[in-house]
C-alpha cells in the first residue's frame, strides 16, 4: 500500500514536516483551498502545492478534493460550464503528477457530524452523529438557526432553504442522472490523463432531511460502477462512512471491488455503531465496530496495493485543531494500519 496523510495547507497545524517523520509515509493528500467551487485552478497553485510537498520529501500523488458545483449534483443549463472546468482541473493536476483524485456527489451537505468534541470515556474527544440531535435541526423551518458540524458556511439560511427545496423536489433518480451525466462527461478526460476518479461514499451513508443519497451501500455502489463502465470510474472505499450501518459489510465490499481493480483510495476510519448513530472511534479494531484486519486482509488479498490514510483521528494528549485532523491520533492510526499491513503481507509469503 502506499500510506498517505491528509494535509490543508500551510494554514495547518499539522506540518509536512510532523507528517513526514510517521514512519511509511508516502503521499500527502491536498487540494487547491482558496479557489470558489466550479472554478478553474491556476497552475501556479498546483505548483506551489507540488513543490511544498515534494521539498518535504514526500510524493504528490492525491488531490481530495476537486469538489463539484452544486449545478452540476441539480441538473442545471449551467453544469455544462462547470463541468468543463471539472475536466481542465483534471488535466492541470495530471500535468501535475496526481494519480487519483477524491470528491463526492452529496447534495448540499459533506459529512455531517452532531458534535466535533465528544469527550470519550478515555477522556479523549471524537466526532460523532447522534439521530436525535439531527432531528432538532431542519433547514427548511424559518426559526432554525441551528447547524451541524460539515455544513457549508458560505450559505445564508435562506440559501440554503432554497438549494435544500431544489433538491427535494428530485428524486434518487434524478440524481443517478445527473451523475451519470458528469461521469460520461468527465472519465474521458481523466482516462486521456490517466487520473484514477475516486468517488466518496455518502457520509453518513442515509437521506438527512429528505435529500437524495445515492452512495450508500453495495447495490448502489454496483450501480455506480455501471454507469461508466472503465478502470478510471472508481471508488474511495471509506470504512467508517459505509461502516456506520449495520447494513454495509465493509470487508466483503473492499474483496469485491479491490479484485474488480476499482478501488483507487481507501480511508480507513473506525466507528461505533449505536442504536441512534455512530461515535467515531480509535483505529484499533477493539475500538469500535469494525475489524480492521480483515478490511485490511480483504484489500490486500485482492490485489488492492493503492493509496490509504488513516481518516479523522480523536484528539489526544491535550491537542486542538482541526476536529478530526489532528496529528497524534492519525499518526497512530497510520502505524497501526501500517502494523496491519506488514503482518498480513509476512502471513501471506
Amino acid at each position: 500500500m502506499k500510506l498517505s496523510f491528509r494535509w490543508y495547507g500551510e494554514d495547518d497545524k499539522v506540518t509536512l514536516q510532523n507528517i513526514r517523520q510517521i514512519p511509511g509515509m508516502d503521499s500527502i493528500v491536498t487540494a487547491v483551498y482558496d479557489v470558489p467551487v466550479g472554478e478553474v485552478w491556476s497552475r501556479e497553485s498546483i505548483a506551489t502545492l507540488k513543490k511544498q510537498v515534494e521539498d518535504a520529501g514526500l510524493n504528490f500523488d492525491v488531490i481530495e478534493s476537486i469538489p463539484v458545483h452544486e449545478d452540476i449534483k441539480l441538473g442545471k443549463p449551467s453544469r455544462d460550464k462547470y463541468i468543463e472546468n471539472y475536466c481542465e482541473n483534471i488535466r492541470r493536476v495530471a500535468e501535475a503528477g496526481v494519480k487519483c483524485i477524491c470528491y463526492n456527489f452529496m447534495p448540499v451537505f459533506d459529512w455531517t457530524r452532531t458534535q466535533l468534541d465528544h469527550e470519550l470515556e478515555d477522556g479523549s474527544t471524537s466526532l460523532v452523529y447522534y439521530q436525535e440531535q439531527v432531528d432538532k435541526v431542519n433547514p427548511l423551518e424559518s426559526d432554525s438557526d441551528l447547524t451541524l458540524p460539515g455544513w457549508d458556511a458560505s450559505y445564508t439560511r435562506e440559501e440554503l432553504k432554497s438549494v435544500v427545496a431544489e433538491y427535494n423536489a428530485m428524486s434518487e433518480d434524478d440524481l443517478w442522472n445527473n451523475l451519470q451525466y458528469f461521469l460520461e462527461k468527465i472519465i474521458p478526460v481523466a482516462a486521456e490523463c490517466d487520473v484514477n476518479m475516486a468517488i466518496h461514499e455518502d457520509d453518513p451513508c442515509w437521506s438527512i432531511f429528505g435529500l437524495p443519497r445515492i452512495i450508500t451501500c453495495e447495490e448502489n455502489l454496483d450501480r455506480f460502477l455501471k454507469l461508466v463502465d472503465d478502470k478510471h470510474n472508481g471508488i474511495t472505499l471509506c470504512a467508517g462512512s459505509l461502516g456506520c450501518s449495520n447494513q454495509n459489510d465493509v470487508a466483503k465490499m473492499a474483496a469485491k471491488y479491490a479484485a474488480m481493480g476499482r478501488i483507487h483510495f481507501v480511508h480507513m476510519r473506525n466507528v461505533q455503531v449505536l442504536d441512534n448513530g455512530f461515535e467515531e472511534r480509535a483505529h484499533l479494531s477493539s475500538c469500535g465496530s469494525l475489524d480492521m484486519y480483515a478490511i485490511m486482509k480483504a484489500l490486500y488479498d485482492n490485489g488492492f496495493r493503492g493509496y490509504i490514510r488513516p481518516d479523522h483521528g480523536r484528539m489526544i494528549w491535550g491537542e486542538t485543531g482541526r476536529a478530526g485532523y489532528g496529528l497524534y491520533d492519525r499518526a497512530l492510526g497510520a502505524t497501526y494500519l501500517n502494523g496491519l499491513w506488514e503482518a498480513i503481507e509476512k502471513a501471506s509469503k
